[in-house]
């Protein structure tokens, strides 16, 4: 079964082609890594997929729902996490939880035990009453995170969700994106990490709007030569024509 499908999915800005006709699929529970330099056109194909934005042609679906005619049904089904994090820093921790509870559709009943488990889980259920902006990075990351898979989504969309944090959050950040995988998660991940795609059970190089290589970690490195995933990135990159 497939979380994801895309095919020859395009979005168009005039005379700009943004993304360009680019097919893939995402397995159920598999860790999908979307990558690409700036202005590859990642954030501009996964801004259809989490069904804010329509695609100029093509086709794809996301948790079954089309993305044309089922926006609000992909929107229930998914969870997202952008590069900052996504979080009130004006609300405390439980307020924080308590609202993406609500917009995800959770009763006051449901989200109260979860936000027990949840907290205690984290290490932070001394924290519930303090603001998020009083939290270190690494916190309010695994928060963040921890809030987009609250309602047990099919699918998490995580932009960049690594950005600005040290090593060791980035690799206790990855065991909790391995944990929510082995519940059946979809996890679509965008990194600029290249190190991070190798954390992946594929991985896709975006180049001018075009996925110019889809395959394994282990397997690309291998078609092209290198020892490294940022090699890979290079060898494609070096090609490219635009930048944001």
């Amino acid at each position: 079964m497939y979380s994801i499908t895309a095919d020859k999915l395009t979005k168009k800005f005039g005379n700009f082609t943004a993304v360009d006709a680019i097919t893939f699929d995402v397995k159920e529970g598999e860790i999908f890594g979307f990558l690409g330099a700036n202005g590859a056109g990642k954030t501009t194909a996964m801004r259809i997929l989490c069904g804010l934005s329509y695609p100029t042609a093509g086709q794809a679906r996301v948790a079954g729902f089309d993305v044309y005619k089922q926006q609000e049904e992909i929107k229930k089904n998914i969870g997202y996490m952008s590069q900052k994090f996504s979080l009130y820093e004006n609300l405390t921790v439980s307020e924080n939880i308590e609202f993406y509870g609500g917009v995800y559709g959770l009763r006051m009943k449901e989200i109260r035990p979860r936000m027990r488990n949840m907290l205690e889980t984290l290490g932070l259920a001394g924290e519930a009453n303090k603001l998020v902006s009083s939290l270190p990075l690494g916190w309010k990351q695994k928060l963040a995170f921890s809030t987009a898979i609250f309602h047990e989504p099919r699918i998490v969309f995580l932009d960049e969700p690594t950005s600005g944090v040290d090593p060791v959050t980035r690799r206790q950040f990855w065991e909790m994106i391995y944990e929510a995988a082995s519940r059946g998660i979809t996890v679509f991940v965008t990194t600029h990490y290249m190190d991070e795609a190798e954390y992946c059970n594929r991985i896709s190089l975006m180049v001018d709007g075009r996925i110019d290589a889809l395959d394994a970690p282990a397997n690309l490195k291998k078609q092209f030569g290198v020892e490294t995933m940022s090699d890979v990135f290079y060898a494609l990159a070096r090609g490219a024509k635009r930048n944001e």
